[in-house]
């Protein structure tokens, strides 16, 4: 295993990666701390290797994603990552007010697309690789996406 790369992803992308796990869990902490250690063990035994294809960042929230799929399955009475509510109780690393319940009214994938494209400031193609889905719909997710985004924001303020 090439220690560049890997050295970066533990470095340079340990944050980022972490919150994209807690993302993929469903907003909970200790979930995404076990899919995290569990990426980094696919790491180390080169389960999960890294060929260049694709950029660094992009390749390693897929291998997260999966992880998270592979872990939730796991769980008693689980519910797969494409039908589960956010869980906003535990808000701590929320700093804006109704941020998660307005993320929570768009539909599963626009809410994935959207938080990879500008929370993890991921391309469009970048997310289809993440998320192994066509380029075709994510650019419809994200379209879509913002569209309700700002009609709930627009209804939040007029509120």
């Amino acid at each position: 295993m090439n220690n560049n790369w890997q050295e970066y992803i533990y470095t340079q992308l340990k944050t980022e990666s972490y919150l994209w796990a807690r993302q993929c869990c469903s907003y909970n902490g200790e979930h995404a701390k076990e899919v995290m250690q569990m990426a980094y063990l696919k790491l180390l035994e080169e389960k999960a290797t890294y060929n260049g294809k694709a950029n660094l960042k992009t390749w390693f929230f897929a291998v997260i994603r999966f992880t998270a799929i592979d872990f939730l399955k796991q769980l008693p009475n689980h519910l797969s990552i494409e039908d589960v509510e956010l869980n906003v109780a535990d808000n701590s690393e929320v700093h804006y007010d109704n941020y998660l319940e307005i993320l929570n009214q768009l539909p599963d994938r626009q809410h994935q697309v959207l938080l990879l494209v500008f929370y993890h400031n991921l391309r469009l193609h970048e997310v289809a690789e993440v998320l192994n889905i066509g380029i075709g719909s994510v650019r419809t997710h994200y379209d879509r996406g913002k569209k309700k985004l700002k009609a709930l924001l627009t209804k939040e303020m007029t509120l």
